[in-house]
């Protein structure tokens, strides 16, 4: 006689850290005042009582003022988030805080493949998938050369944004000078002139992505295992591993194809977030907000600093990081 046995499914469990979950409500709340900022300064200025109640559909004279700034804003947020997350899986998986979609060539590779349609008289509706199919290309070429863990990964990367960005270069100033500034604009990565459209195809690809985000929250824990004690414990590191790269550089690669390559975010996104949360590893929900959070502050910088002149915001965006980079060396050294 047969016996039929049912095992119960294995129970899905999360690991929530008081301290990681106090910094994402607070993080969530700083997003939020900056948000609120960022609609209510601009060539007019608006009082945040009207933002708030034109955000709560009461009647308030700023209300077309407000609706016109919103969409900018949410684009800015999900690029932010996309970018924050990049980064967090990237440098999580590789355990090297410089991995980042604007050091491992992704940002390079999307550059090159949008210079040559801008230049080119191409449609500009070839431009996001072009540029999507540059930045993943960058990507599959270090994930060929260079392992998807430490150094070795980072170097490769280098490498091939070094190459790719010469031949960016290259096109650009072959190109007519109102085509290679065109081109120029959008390598730095511009929120100038897009929005609800732009934002929506970012949206869908986190949301695709979210089951593989769940799992990578916990995946991450035993990242910053060594391999033979990963594999001691069951873990297979190589699948793991690249099924985590591979889902940071999707990420980064459709966020850059729609706005640009806005550099810095996720490279300091992870590591702010890490050390507010005081984590081993990047925390994948914190780093997402810190990106969205960075993104927002650096766009409301861009348009207002220089009014009525506006900035590319991946020129504020470049400038914080720099900022940060300075004050880690000089943390480090002390």
């Amino acid at each position: 006689m047969t016996r039929l046995v049912v095992r119960p499914a294995p129970a899905v469990s999360f690991t929530l850290h008081k301290r990681g979950v106090v910094t994402g409500i607070g993080l969530l709340v700083a997003l939020a005042l900056a948000a609120v900022a960022s609609l209510s300064i601009g060539s007019t200025f608006v009082e945040p009582g009207d933002v708030l109640r034109a955000l709560f559909d009461i009647p308030t004279w700023a209300d077309r003022l407000v609706e016109s700034r919103i969409p900018r804003i949410v684009l800015a947020m999900v690029v932010g988030a996309a970018l924050g997350l990049a980064g967090a899986l990237l440098q999580g998986v590789s355990r090297n805080p410089l991995a980042s979609p604007d050091v491992i060539g992704v940002s390079q590779g999307a550059g090159l493949a949008a210079s040559i349609v801008i230049v080119s008289g191409a449609p500009i509706a070839v431009l996001p998938p072009l540029a999507l199919l540059g930045g993943l290309g960058a990507a599959a070429i270090v994930l060929l050369f260079g392992s998807v863990r430490g150094n070795r990964f980072v170097l490769a990367g280098i490498a091939v944004a070094v190459a790719l960005r010469a031949l960016t270069e290259i096109v650009i100033v072959g190109a007519a000078p109102i085509d290679g500034q065109r081109a120029q604009i959008w390598i730095v990565g511009t929120l100038a002139g897009w929005g609800y459209d732009e934002a929506l195809v970012i949206a869908v690809v986190i949301a695709v992505l979210t089951p593989v985000l769940l799992w990578a929250g916990r995946a991450l824990d035993t990242s910053a295992l060594s391999d033979d004690v990963a594999m001691a414990i069951g873990v297979r590191v190589g699948p793991r591993r690249l099924v985590m790269a591979l889902s940071g550089v999707v990420l980064a690669a459709f966020a850059i194809s729609q706005v640009g390559a806005v550099d810095f975010v996720a490279l300091a996104a992870p590591q702010i977030a890490r050390r507010l949360a005081k984590a081993e590893r990047p925390p994948l929900f914190c780093a997402a907000v810190t990106g969205a959070l960075l993104t927002v502050a650096a766009d409301t910088a861009a348009r207002t600093l220089f009014a009525p002149n506006q900035l590319p915001v991946g020129v504020m965006t470049a400038a914080f990081g720099g900022l940060y980079l300075i004050w880690l060396l000089v943390r480090r050294k002390r």
